[in-house]
């Protein structure tokens, strides 16, 4: 590695921008409990086992704690790949709601709508400010082809067959305004790696005897992962892909 790559002036941006979305992700995590307590808790009940409801998730004592320590280094991690470039407040936004996203949906088997759709505006006006900054519109045709795309993939999905529930369809617009935003490697990398994760982890917890093939796994978790995935390695495995 050239010596010129670790200089500080070319280092600092980047741990500015890792270091002020682990910001963010953490004051997400401490607000978490105070947030999931005034959700609404949905009118129709979601099949399986009993869930707690959001008011019992929030009372959880070392909820603030757990999602600020998940919450720190996963926003290091995106903070660090996505630079000091406008998209990041963006991401930095995504980062926040899917660390609360992740844990009702791990918990309860749902993504609640009531943070997913503000959070759609609040991306759409970061995704187009980015693309101003940029003065590069192709960046936001990535992100609406890559809506489109992924999006409409899970919506067929969804459609087609049990598994997935809306929310999921939902949030994969969000992922995928992110990712398409920074180029279609990382779009589907990450569309494919949130499939790849669920079904390594449905398949061990049966060979574990932890679960039955009937059993359904909450997949949001999965989709933001793959996501993660597909913003660190997607432009590396995109280049592998189409290498001569």
């Amino acid at each position: 590695m050239s010596p010129d790559l670790l200089a500080p002036d070319l280092l600092a941006p980047d741990l500015l921008a890792a270091g002020l979305t682990a910001l963010v992700a953490m004051s997400a995590g401490l607000a978490g409990p105070w947030v999931i307590a005034r959700l609404r808790e949905p009118e129709t009940e979601v099949a399986g086992p009993p869930r707690p409801t959001y008011e019992q998730l929030a009372a959880d004592p070392g909820l603030r704690r757990r999602l600020a320590l998940v919450g720190a280094p996963v926003g290091f991690l995106v903070g660090w790949q996505v630079g000091w470039t406008p998209a990041l407040a963006a991401w930095a936004v995504l980062t926040a709601v899917c660390l609360l996203l992740g844990y009702i949906d791990a918990r309860t088997r749902l993504l609640p709508t009531q943070l997913i759709a503000p959070s759609y505006w609040v991306i759409l006006i970061l995704l187009v400010g980015a693309a101003v900054a940029d003065r590069d519109i192709g960046h936001l045709w990535g992100a609406a082809l890559g809506w489109l795309a992924m999006g409409g993939f899970y919506y067929l999905m969804w459609r087609l067959g049990p598994g997935l529930g809306y929310g999921d369809v939902r949030l994969s617009g969000l992922l995928a305004l992110c990712l398409g935003f920074l180029g279609w490697g990382r779009l589907l990398t990450g569309l494919y790696s949130g499939f790849l994760l669920g079904g390594l982890a449905s398949a061990t917890l049966v060979l574990a005897r932890r679960a039955s093939l009937k059993t359904q796994l909450p997949f949001g978790p999965f989709m933001m992962l793959g996501a993660l995935v597909g913003l660190v390695w997607g432009p590396s495995l995109a280049g592998w892909y189409v290498a001569p």
